[in-house]
């Protein structure tokens, strides 16, 4: 997201749960499903006398207050390569719920094993871009032609590690 047209900003929310099932021999079947909690975002503003937190919660923003709740449902998986695909899913962000699209990468994986005592373990990297405005949250666009104020184009990007206690091991 620019800032002013001075920067890209940056802004993780730290408070989520997801829940996804996968199969690697058929990845065309995998659902998501996560929640991601709006008041949580963390925006690491050096500026004590602001507490931007609490902007870009509020009303003018997020307004977790209204909608504490960020979802992502996924809808369908097309394949682009070999460890490459389209996740489309329903976001509902700002009681808007919209498709979304994210390219996904599949990192790698591992069934059980003694080291890791969280089970099997699989991790993900994901893109994508939206723009705010439809979502209904439009405070601070810039005007056309300027870039004073907030981009409307949010991008996205997700790191994901998925552990299971009961995936079964990988045979011999």
């Amino acid at each position: 997201m620019s800032h002013l047209g001075f920067s890209t900003y940056i802004a993780p929310f730290t408070q989520m749960e997801a829940t996804l099932a996968f199969t690697p021999e058929d990845p065309t079947t995998m659902q998501l499903s996560a929640v991601v909690k709006a008041g949580s975002v963390e925006t690491h503003c050096p500026d004590p006398a602001l507490d931007f937190n609490a902007v870009i919660t509020g009303p003018d923003f997020l307004d977790a207050a209204q909608f504490p709740d960020i979802t992502f449902t996924s809808t369908a998986i097309t394949l682009t390569g070999e460890n490459t695909a389209q996740l489309t899913s329903d976001l509902t962000l700002h009681g808007v719920t919209k498709p979304l699209t994210l390219s996904v990468t599949y990192n790698s994986g591992w069934g059980s094993m003694p080291m890791d005592p969280t089970g099997a373990r699989i991790g993900f990297s994901a893109t994508g871009r939206l723009n705010r405005s439809d979502f209904r949250i439009g405070y601070g666009i810039p005007a056309p032609g300027t870039t004073m104020g907030v981009s409307d184009e949010v991008r996205i990007e997700l790191e994901a590690e998925f552990t299971s206690l009961t995936a079964v091991p990988p045979a011999p």
